[in-house]
């Protein structure tokens, strides 16, 4: 009897080690035997999440593909041959712009976005596109089935016949796939679905989101598989799983947009093979995502005369400037504490902005409800905007109109100067290619050749700036 008991104790024992959880930190991946508020590695709060301890295996990558030792030899850097990276054209010259130009062969992209956004439709497109130039394709779809696949192709019109559909979440039956195929492009969709034997946690945890990019990367290297990793987002917009996700891969996407609005915007945050911060702009059509050529128009409000409190602005967008309207409404407070309230622009950034144009420029509006709207739903960060919301702030609580035609950009410090930005060049050839004929920007970013059609004042002090729109 007590031999029995013992040994069921010890099998007991043998199942609760088996079966052990651990607390994993979803920012970087750390695991902690017992749940902190704070995790100790990288001082994230609230980011432990409880899991189970993985056990170890010996033989993880004894039957995976080839070694790299080959690439992995001592060499001297001004060696090393260097050749211009080979792209293929996506079909959609707005995607192509963000990548860097195109596909690069090995390279892998990871692309987040809200649920619904257009994701799937995009990567459906491209893949039609690729299938019909000849390059093999494979869609890995973890979350639809292969007719609800089959019934958005048909929907939107495209030619999925050189489309190869692979309806898997095991990690262990896509790579052979993969191995086997060897296609040029290969879209799994969703990373976040699949999950691989060798682990015991749930699909979607940290260990298997972790572990899973890490093995298609090391096989998109390996085979030279252009790979593209779909990722969900959290409710803070933020790429779900580990951070380390987003170090693992080549390229970094968002897809950003309204789902009540017909617009969609996908941004660069991360580009081995390209600029960061680059921007593409679609339309949601019937038919799937339609490339905007001049997304300046999107931004900008077609009013029938000049209003108060519009001041037209250049920001840019990676290599992109982009034209938006700044539109400023200020009006009376009945409240002891006046609003301040911003949609696309730092709300921090307007209250030190309304300081400085009290202090430099003798305008007070510290009883007066300040409301600043960037046109279109665009988000900017950039400082450049600066004198643009300051203009249009003037121009509202003056009530007076802006000339037609007019452009202003330029950063505004708090000794009440207008400092240069980036791209000033850039930024006055677009605006005169798109019919503006007066431009308010700083003396730094005064052009050193005349704009044909566009006449330019330089300043250096915000109360010069004021001064100009006095007198127009």
């Amino acid at each position: 009897m007590c031999a029995f008991a013992a040994c069921a104790n010890e099998g007991h024992r043998v199942s609760m080690t088996k079966d052990k959880s651990v607390f994993i930190c979803t920012e970087c991946g750390t695991n902690e035997p017992k749940w902190q508020g704070q995790c100790p590695a990288c001082m994230a709060w609230n980011t432990l999440v409880e899991g189970i301890a993985e056990t170890a295996s010996t033989n993880r990558y004894s039957n995976n593909f080839v070694s790299l030792a080959a690439t992995g030899q001592l060499q001297k850097l001004n060696n090393v041959e260097v050749a211009d990276v080979e792209r293929q054209p996506t079909g959609l010259a707005e995607f192509d712009r963000v990548l860097g130009g195109g596909l690069v062969e090995g390279g892998v992209i990871l692309i987040g976005g809200d649920p619904g956004i257009g994701k799937s439709t995009l990567l459906l497109q491209v893949l039609c596109h690729l299938g019909k130039a000849e390059s093999q394709a494979i869609y890995v779809s973890g979350e639809e089935s292969p007719q609800q696949i089959a019934m958005r192709a048909k929907r939107l019109g495209l030619d999925a016949s050189e489309v190869h559909l692979l309806a898997e979440t095991n990690l262990e039956k896509i790579l052979p796939t993969l191995q086997t195929n060897k296609p040029n492009i290969a879209v799994i969709d969703s990373i976040q679905t699949v999950y691989s034997e060798a682990l015991q946690s749930a699909p979607g945890s940290v260990a298997q989101v972790r572990e899973c990019s890490a093995q298609l990367t090391r096989l998109a290297k390996q085979l030279g598989i252009t790979v593209i990793l779909v990722g969900h987002v959290t409710k803070e917009g933020a790429l779900a799983g580990p951070r380390v996700l987003e170090h693992i891969v080549d390229t970094v996407l968002y897809f950003e947009g309204d789902q009540n609005s017909t617009f969609r915007l996908i941004r660069a945050f991360k580009n081995r093979f390209g600029a960061i911060n680059e921007l593409g702009v679609f339309a949601m059509t019937e038919k799937g995502l339609r490339e905007v050529t001049n997304p300046s128009a999107l931004f900008l409000s077609h009013h029938e005369s000049q209003v108060a409190g519009s001041c037209i602005t250049v920001t840019m967008e990676g290599t992109r400037p982009l034209l938006i309207e700044i539109q400023a409404l200020v009006d009376e407070s009945h409240a002891p504490m006046p609003k301040r309230l911003c949609v696309g622009v730092e709300q921090n950034r307007l209250a030190m902005l309304l300081a400085v144009l009290h202090r430099h420029a003798g305008v007070a509006c510290f009883d007066q409800d300040v409301f600043v709207n960037a046109v279109g739903g665009v988000k900017i960060t950039e400082p450049g905007v600066d004198l643009a919301v300051l203009i249009s702030i003037v121009s509202s609580l003056k009530d007076k109109p802006l000339a037609a035609k007019l452009i202003v950009f330029g950063e505004v410090g708090l000794a009440g100067e207008v400092r240069p930005v980036q791209g000033g060049l850039v930024r006055l050839k677009e605006a005169a290619k798109l019919g503006f004929t007066k431009a308010i920007i700083p003396k730094a970013n005064a052009p050193k050749t005349k704009i044909k059609g566009l006449e330019v004042f330089a300043v250096d002090r915000l109360d010069q700036a004021l001064d100009k729109i006095r007198n127009s």
